[in-house]
């Protein structure tokens, strides 16, 4: 579908899993719906990092899997699978702290194949999605929404109606004049900061699991990247460093975060982990909602324009779908 000078479109701020599951709903509804994102490609923080390192390490930098829980949300991910963008993940997913190692209660988790951003892709089929443009301002006149951009040309439009799918503080900061109701109900939920250490090695580390909850100052949870199916067998870990030292740490340098968070995961396994040959270090202001909302979404009737995320649906990937469902059904049929 087409949002090109449509006065009954409907414009999608942000590519993640909200915004791209709000834009199918509202085509599958006969909307016409027009995506635009600043990233490189759709997913946000279910995104997937290749190194060019020769031994070809693949990084689920972001959300490491998902879990489903509501019926909705258990038939797309069994269409996902269906479609080969989905698959059980069957690592050993422990918990480690002071008193070693311990299996943690069984789940059924869920990653996106070859990387945790297929699931997004797949949602993005077929929609019009404009990648690295982004929007920097939007304002309402006559009942219409238009919206000004850098970094790449919107097509000519006015929409009548508006999605924003962004973390709650980009939220706030787009709507500030146009809705601050909406954007003062945003701003109430504060998120909470990942840096994210990528590592690569030679070989398999001689750790007897795949995943693990880290209860460490430092350190919030570590995973075999390579573990997971449709990842190369090049032994590939992401190390979450958590919130409290995210915040403290967000400024070091990439080789100290590396050493603290490495330093961290082998005191907690109890033995020396070898040299890196690979490092790359990304940092997730945003990452997670400390208080989240329950309520779906924020609408904002009047004036037309809806929120959503995952922030506003319990977190988890799966809130973030429900979130987009919601922000659909606000914004309603032509």
């Amino acid at each position: 579908m087409d949002g090109r000078g449509d006065s009954d479109g409907v414009l999608v701020v942000g590519a993640g899993l909200a915004g791209l599951t709000a834009a199918r709903a509202l085509a599958a509804a006969g909307r016409r719906v027009l995506v635009v994102d600043k990233g490189r490609g759709p997913g946000g923080r279910a995104s997937r990092r290749r190194s060019d390192h020769p031994a070809g390490f693949e990084f689920d930098h972001g959300a490491q899997y998902f879990t489903v829980r509501d019926d909705r949300f258990a038939a797309r991910v069994a269409g996902w699978a269906a479609a080969g963008v989905a698959a059980p993940w069957e690592g050993r997913i422990v918990a480690l702290d002071g008193a070693g190692v311990r299996d943690v209660r069984p789940t059924r988790r869920w990653v996106g194949v070859p990387g945790m951003s297929a699931p997004a892709r797949y949602q993005a089929a077929g929609l019009e999605v404009l990648q690295g443009v982004r929007v920097t301002r939007v304002d309402r006149r006559e009942g219409r929404w238009r919206a000004r951009v850098e970094g790449g040309a919107l097509p000519d439009g006015r929409w009548r109606d508006l999605v924003v799918a962004l973390p709650p503080a980009q939220a706030a900061e787009l709507l500030g004049e146009p809705c601050p109701r909406l954007a003062e109900e945003a701003a109430r939920v504060p998120m909470l900061p990942c840096r994210a250490v990528l590592v690569g090695f030679s070989g398999p580390l001689p750790l007897e699991f795949d995943g693990a909850f880290v209860d460490d100052d430092r350190l919030a949870w570590v995973a075999r990247n390579s573990s997971k199916p449709g990842r190369s067998l090049a032994e590939a870990w992401v190390l979450h460093g958590s919130a409290g030292w995210s915040e403290r740490r967000w400024d070091a340098p990439p080789d100290a975060a590396v050493r603290e968070l490495l330093g961290a995961l082998a005191e907690r396994a109890g033995r020396a982990l070898p040299g890196p040959a690979h490092v790359d270090v990304h940092g997730w202001r945003y990452a997670l909602a400390e208080q989240p909302l329950e309520t779906g979404c924020l609408w904002g009737a009047s004036a037309r324009a809806a929120v959503c995320g995952d922030w506003c649906a319990g977190s988890r990937v799966e809130g973030a779908f429900l979130s987009g469902l919601a922000a659909a059904a606000a914004v309603g049929e032509p």
